[in-house]
């Protein structure tokens, strides 16, 4: 196949019938499924289901989020034409990636949508399929959590992140972006001694136990040995990931409600996601990205770029 198939191919978010391989379709036309795989709620055979969760009132400064699924699915666009960059395989060609759709929810009812999070993911994790979610603000990862420890236990997490989101919060009722770990914590959803957050740059005075591999780290010691770190940190226990777009610098990813100088570069962000390959994945997610402050659609492509990653790390095991 070559990119004279565009002449053919169009809305294969609809009509393609092979649920593997590389997609043709013109970058700026047809239906924005993301990297053009179909959209379905059959999870039948599936290995790796992409979902969105547009949910954003959490947020403690600029709002925007619930636009982030859309968004990045039309950034990935001009992805599935070839394999990403370094992987040496094409986690396409080894998957059965599909569009799950996004969650439905009642925006007026905010209570309710902790519980149809952990539901929604739970049915994709119950059906044998790897949830990879795309938010929505960093509150939706609670529930997700959640759902992964009921089927797993405590789990590994290596959060990438401007902020350690371990504010104290011991209001069961409240549901807040920056607290979603402390709370995470606090229920048994998350291994402390398996758990890492790369990227930090805000004070927060209890972390709870976490390791923090701070941006300045990241950027004095170099790229290998924060994943030197991590690996150690997280072992081969069940492993979820969730990459909160304002660990990169605002440079890269202006797009989203609290930005943070001296954060991670692009390649910086590219280099760790690749060096996890091998890692016992369960779950991933990209939270953060808001369109209405982004410029050019860069934190979009970034959020993309995220998502891919993570279904490369969910293939590396079956390559």
């Amino acid at each position: 196949m070559a990119l004279t198939d565009a002449k053919t191919q169009v809305d294969q978010a609809f009509t393609r019938a092979d649920p593997r391989g590389p997609s043709f379709e013109n970058a700026f036309g047809g239906a924005t499924s993301f990297l053009r795989r179909r959209y379905t709620k059959d999870l039948a055979g599936v290995d790796v289901a992409v979902t969105g969760v547009p949910f954003d009132q959490a947020v403690t400064n600029r709002p925007g989020t619930r636009f982030g699924p859309r968004a990045i699915r039309e950034a990935s666009t001009l992805q599935p034409y070839d394999p990403p960059y370094g992987w040496g395989f094409d986690p396409l060609a080894v998957q059965n990636v599909v569009d799950y759709g996004d969650m439905a929810f009642d925006y007026a009812n905010v209570p309710e949508v902790p519980g149809l999070i952990e539901a929604h993911v739970a049915g994709i994790a119950e059906a044998g399929a790897l949830p990879i979610t795309l938010g929505g603000d960093h509150s939706i990862t609670l529930p997700i959590l959640r759902a992964m420890a009921k089927i797993h236990g405590p789990v590994a997490l290596i959060q990438f992140d401007a902020h350690s989101d371990t504010w104290v919060d011991d209001d069961p009722a409240r549901i807040d972006h920056g607290t979603f770990l402390y709370k995470a914590i606090r229920e048994g959803c998350v291994s402390v001694s398996n758990a890492v957050s790369v990227g930090i740059r805000t004070e927060n005075p209890d972390t709870l136990g976490v390791t923090i591999l701070d941006a300045p780290m990241v950027h004095r010691d170099g790229v290998e040995a924060v994943l030197g770190r991590v690996r150690e940190i997280v072992g081969d226990r069940p492993c979820y990931v969730t990459f909160d777009i304002d660990a990169l610098d605002p440079a890269f990813a202006p797009g989203t409600g609290t930005p943070v100088w001296g954060g991670l570069a692009s390649w910086q962000a590219a280099a760790m996601l690749r060096g996890l390959a091998g890692i016992n994945l369960i779950g991933g997610d990209v939270v953060e990205v808001s369109p209405p402050y982004d410029s050019g659609g860069i934190t979009a492509v970034a959020g993309a770029h995220v998502a891919m990653e993570l279904i490369a790390l969910a293939g590396w095991r079956k390559r």
